[in-house]
């Protein structure tokens, strides 16, 4: 079956304080986009990418893509002003069934692991989202009260979502919502089940500098994501 990896590199980083976005920010001596393009490139080496980019930093970009020398179809859009909108301009260049990976570039420490896994329980259910437990205490706020919530029963979700295509498209066709803050938020509201899958706990997003930092040294020690084989056997996915 095809495969298709929407790479999510729209956003202008202002909270990194960097002079360019922080998909392109070198990491290892390779921009941290490069990363996650090189991790789904182990996990299936006939992936299509699609990247999209922000409109600002399409042109340097484009030619930073063009220099790494994938060796894979790569398609390059700008993005809308909501992941919505991205997303769905993404899924416009989609040809035939396929699976289809959804993923943040920044989520640069991703392993070929959990991009098989989520391909494997995408063919089979439809759709994959990884999900890591949480470990602090959680608590709402609402009206000026805070309440305690059951940590047990809650997930922290990364990327890459990862659909079949005849579930992701239709989807994709509905009106906006401003409750659609990921993929899966919208294939729910289409009428379709979500399963969760274990996510990886080294599967962070980079967002402020310091995520860099944590990043150089899950590298140096663990770049292979060793550690991240053995699922906690309490893990239950839904």
């Amino acid at each position: 079956m095809k495969k298709y990896a929407i790479m999510m590199a729209g956003g202008s980083g202002s909270r990194m304080g960097a002079t360019v976005p922080k998909q392109f920010l070198l990491l290892q001596g390779k921009p941290v986009i490069q990363h996650s393009l090189e991790s789904f490139l182990q996990a299936f080496p006939d992936i299509h990418f699609i990247a999209v980019l922000p409109a600002a930093y399409l042109r340097e970009g484009t030619d930073l893509l063009q220099k790494m020398n994938l060796g894979a179809p790569l398609e390059i859009i700008t993005g809308g002003d909501t992941r919505f909108q991205s997303v769905k301009r993404g899924l416009e260049l989609v040809r035939g069934d396929a699976i289809i990976f959804v993923h943040d570039a920044v989520r640069c420490l991703v392993t070929p692991d959990l991009i098989g896994r989520c391909y494997d329980q995408a063919l089979v259910k439809g759709n994959a989202i990884p999900a890591i437990e949480v470990k602090d205490s959680v608590r709402l706020v609402r009206d000026g009260k805070t309440e305690v919530l059951d940590r047990a029963q809650l997930r922290i979700i990364q990327t890459p979502q990862t659909f079949r295509s005849e579930i992701l498209l239709p989807a994709f066709l509905q009106e906006y919502r401003h409750s659609f803050t990921d993929e899966a938020t919208v294939v729910e509201s289409a009428g379709h089940p979500v399963f969760l899958i274990q996510g990886e706990e080294r599967n962070i997003k980079i967002t402020m500098p310091i995520d860099i930092l944590f990043a150089e040294k899950i590298l140096e020690h663990d770049p292979l994501g060793s550690q991240e084989n053995n699922i906690p056997p309490h893990f239950t996915a839904t």
